[in-house]
């Protein structure tokens, strides 16, 4: 697979809108061809709360695609607006862009769209491996209060309030996130139009994507913060159950913004989702050149706890 040329892009949708995407080189680069990695960021996010995992990924040797969901930061909503169907033909859009065989790495509702993406796609087609980040399949359906509290002019106007936003969005990330990551995950929060966000949490009602799942046939790595208050761990847990080849990771004291608060689990996932799909197993030496301390332990034979116990000296 070829990764694209590196530079700043604009894809066009069906549906006349665009979305905006970083196709981003590697800065080492090993002995071994890495895949493509997508990043695919959850609702009310953007391409930004990427940046500690592109970093780790790019020093890692990994070519990286970096996009905006439709309606946030650089993308457009374009004429069908905001729906769960429209997210996941973009992903597709941006995957076959990739090369058509990346890692696709998504959090909280990207990682909706990755799970209906995959689902979608035969076999020998779509992602070749999975890191869902925060996310679930099935279990969200958010009450109109709350979608409608994301449009409200003053739930807006308090967001745009660094002191005060970063209060609202407090529930949002464990205790130990750095302030100043606190801070990145409001911008981005209160820069997404208000229309978008509650239109995104109006389009996951009803899903369930469990029995679909069980078709997906390709490694898949799933992490959960324990003190997520967004989407409950146990989400997490049953979606990597319903994944045939997953693996589970819950992580002590992270909350639901996992790219920010554990970039180095992210990475530590993605490198053994990597592992899997090419048949070059991860080691030690490749993780140190990604920056990522071994630790997180993982809930099935051959995940994460099993990658630190093959690191040991």
């Amino acid at each position: 697979m070829t990764a694209p040329a590196a530079g700043e892009v604009f894809l066009a949708t069906e549906d006349g809108g665009r979305l905006a995407l970083s196709v981003l080189p590697p800065l080492e680069h090993g002995g071994e061809q890495l895949p493509a990695v997508v990043l695919t960021h959850g609702w009310g996010g953007s391409r930004r709360v990427w940046s500690p995992v592109t970093d780790r990924l790019l020093r890692r040797g990994f070519p990286v695609v970096v996009h905006d969901l439709r309606g946030h930061g650089g993308s457009t909503a374009g004429s069908f607006g905001i729906s769960a169907e429209a997210m996941t033909a973009d992903l597709a859009r941006v995957v076959d862009y990739a090369g058509g065989a990346p890692i696709v790495v998504g959090h909280s509702g990207g990682g909706f769209a990755a799970l209906s993406l995959a689902a979608a796609s035969g076999p020998g087609a779509g992602p070749v491996g999975l890191v869902l980040v925060a996310s679930a399949a099935h279990g969200q359906d958010t009450p109109e209060k709350e979608a409608s509290m994301m449009e409200a002019p003053l739930f807006s106007w308090a967001l745009r309030r660094p002191a005060l936003g970063r209060l609202l969005l407090g529930r949002m990330t464990g205790t130990a996130l750095d302030p100043r990551l606190r801070e990145v995950n409001r911008q981005v929060f209160a820069g997404t139009p208000p229309p978008v966000r509650a239109a995104c949490f109006r389009s996951s009602r009803g899903m369930d994507l469990r029995a679909a799942l069980a078709s997906v046939r390709v490694p898949a790595a799933v992490l959960a913060g324990e003190k997520d208050q967004v989407i409950r761990p146990e989400l997490g847990r049953e979606l990597a159950s319903a994944l045939p080849d997953a693996t589970f990771t819950p992580l002590p004291g992270a909350g639901h913004v996992l790219p920010l608060e554990r970039p180095d689990e992210v990475v530590a996932a993605v490198l053994r989702v990597s592992g899997e799909a090419t048949g070059q197993p991860v080691s030690g030496g490749a993780v140190k050149r990604a920056g990522v301390p071994v630790t997180g332990a993982a809930d099935r034979p051959g995940g994460l706890g099993a990658l630190r116990a093959d690191l040991r000296p």
